[in-house]
């Protein structure tokens, strides 16, 4: 993999960590970090060894600031068919069964606030906020936000940050539910690391299939898809794994995942 600029993409056995390398920007995103961060998702995806990604900012007041407004306003070209995954890396992957988490290590407002929640687990610093504040410049979430977030919680929660643009504490976050911890910032990482680990400890391509079936039958009716079988649950079904687990059951040991 090429040397990034914006962001870094490291392999730790089967975890991949990227990390929003723009401190002095908020850790805002700009038109190359976006194409590296695709590309850092796309390398995600394609490894069979890599079970697990953790996505965070680097240093302790912003997970990401979202667009590069300065940016935009020098008249940036954005090559927005360059971005694999759109915003992010993530905002617009709808193929991704690897589970990701993010672990929000400061404030993420407008599209920081997307990446979010396009992230399966989300691990907040207990000094993080969280906002879509687009309407207050003209703007819309239009990185799945206004989507998203209605989805994630009670409809007048969700319009209440929405029109207003406010932004909510990461305490608030966890009661309204789409932040699963809040941690001390000294204790953030290893506390991504530990969910990270807890994943792992289970079948990778069960994992897989079950954020797929998840995902994928969000959108239609539960008469349609309780008996309807995904291709990750076919996949599962043929895999060396799908008979580890019950012998390793039988002999009472820890199973040996593959992957395969």
């Amino acid at each position: 993999m090429r040397e990034f600029q914006r962001i870094s993409y490291e392999r730790d056995g089967p975890f991949a960590i990227v990390t929003i390398r723009r401190p002095e920007a908020r850790n805002a995103l700009d038109n190359l970090a976006n194409i590296e961060l695709g590309e850092a998702f796309d390398a995600f995806a394609e490894d069979d060894d890599a079970w697990v990604a953790i996505i965070t900012g680097e240093g302790d007041k912003a997970f990401c600031a979202g667009n590069d407004m300065k940016a935009r306003a020098r008249g940036e070209e954005l090559t927005k068919d360059k971005w694999s995954g759109g915003f992010g890396g993530l905002a617009s992957r709808h193929d991704l069964f690897k589970p990701v988490i993010c672990a929000a290590n400061g404030s993420a407002f407008g599209g920081g606030f997307e990446i979010v929640l396009a992230c399966d687990i989300v691990i907040a610093a207990d000094h993080a906020r969280f906002g879509l504040p687009e309407v207050r410049f003209g703007q819309l979430a239009g990185a799945g936000g206004a989507h998203r977030l209605p989805r994630s919680v009670a409809w007048q929660r969700a319009m209440g940050m929405l029109l207003t643009g406010d932004d909510i504490d990461s305490e608030t976050a966890a009661e309204w539910g789409f932040v699963n911890e809040v941690v001390p910032a000294v204790k953030l990482m290893e506390t991504a690391r530990r969910w990270a680990e807890r994943i792992a400890e289970n079948a990778p391509l069960a994992v897989r299939a079950t954020k797929e079936t998840a995902m994928c039958g969000l959108s239609r009716a539960l008469s349609e898809v309780i008996d309807h079988s995904f291709p990750g649950r076919d996949t599962l079904r043929t895999s060396e794994d799908f008979k580890e687990g019950p012998r390793a059951f039988a002999a009472k040991r820890k199973p040996q995942w593959k992957g395969r």
